[in-house]
């Protein structure tokens, strides 16, 4: 991601790559240093390059058990930040960084980039207004064969929190979050058993939110699969890209959605509706742009002081907690209460 941010720094407006800090740098090879094509300054250490530049933000994408402290580090600089997610490794650690923003009064955007796409925008609200009717319930999936040297060429994705829990289903729990409102319990089952590491390669997640719309989530980043955001959007060249795919589907009183394919289904007006009744397919109109363009841009104008961040870093926490709680029920094998876990971690 790090290699992709600053490309996209290369080729927005408005915004020129001043440094890179990455301590690989020196070990890389010309064609995979990050800053191999610019003339910026590198630096082996993000506290020697925002003491040494003058800088107006800085884009953190580094390993998840750094970005906290690199982040508040940048703060206390003032600089500005985007920071990629998870916003830490647990939400009782993230809530350090929330607390840093709000003593500093600092400027920060988490790297949630799901929610800048314009098909999640057009989603909630064709959700929010009443387009489905009460929403009911939702459904949602996320599964791809991740290749093997994805695990052994970069041991922390081995790790205890670099699993499919905390690097996949994380960006799905935020989406789902945003469109259907906060979770209030969560049940969960994890196994190991297709690669056998310490760390989950799927995962089965039931939810329940406080407006009494219940869901599941699937992930899975050792079977293969159609389903999933990154098969359905072209936000990411790297992936096949799978025209009219879905990653979610939400169904309501009066109709249905699928995302981000954007594919309604619903009666018309005069028809009662029962399932009797044939349902019409259309799809709701939507502006294509790219997802990471989006996101750069709105944190260009988080960094100006013109926007609020559309992902805080209370925000992010909020998300982290229930990907925690999620792991939690699947340790304990009970129903975790999401306000109690949080209640819970923060004393700790």
């Amino acid at each position: 991601m790090g290699r992709q941010h600053a490309e996209f720094v290369r080729t927005a407006r408005g915004a020129e790559l001043a440094a890179v800090a990455d301590p690989a740098l020196e070990r890389a090879s010309a064609r995979d240093a990050a800053a191999a094509e610019s003339d910026c300054p590198r630096y082996a250490d993000a506290v020697a390059m925002v003491n040494a530049e003058r800088l107006d933000a800085v884009i953190i994408a580094n390993p998840n058990g750094l970005h906290v402290d690199t982040a508040i580090a940048c703060l206390e600089a003032g600089v500005a930040v985007l920071v990629e997610k998870p916003v830490a490794v647990d939400y009782a650690e993230s809530l350090r960084l929330v607390s840093a923003v709000a003593r500093l009064s600092g400027r920060l955007l988490v790297g949630h980039h799901r929610r800048h796409h314009p098909a999640v925008a057009r989603a909630r609200d064709a959700i929010h207004s009443g387009a489905l009717g009460d929403l009911v319930a939702v459904s949602g999936m996320w599964s791809a064969r991740k290749e093997d040297t994805y695990f052994t060429d970069t041991p922390w994705h081995r790790s205890p929190g670099a699993g499919v829990l905390l690097i996949n289903a994380v960006h799905d729990l935020d989406l789902l979050r945003h469109l259907c409102g906060e979770v209030s319990d969560v049940n969960a089952v994890v196994s190991s058993h297709a690669r056998g590491w310490v760390v989950e390669d799927t995962a089965a997640i039931t939810l329940r939110f406080e407006n009494g719309v219940i869901g599941n989530l699937l992930a899975s980043d050792a079977g293969v699969s159609p389903w999933g955001w990154d098969q359905a959007t072209e936000e990411t060249p790297a992936f096949p890209f799978l025209p009219d795919g879905e990653a979610y589907r939400f169904v309501g009183t009066r109709g249905a959605l699928s995302v981000p394919n954007l594919a309604l289904y619903s009666y018309a007006p005069a028809v009662m509706p029962d399932w009797h009744s044939p349902l019409s397919r259309t799809y709701l109109p939507t502006r294509p742009q790219n997802t990471f363009a989006v996101q750069l841009g709105h944190f260009l104008d988080v960094v100006r002081g013109v926007a609020e961040p559309l992902v805080s870093a209370d925000d992010a926490s909020q998300t982290l907690a229930l990907v925690e709680a999620a792991a939690l029920a699947a340790r304990t094998g009970r129903t975790v209460e999401i306000e109690r876990f949080r209640a819970d971690a923060g004393a700790r």
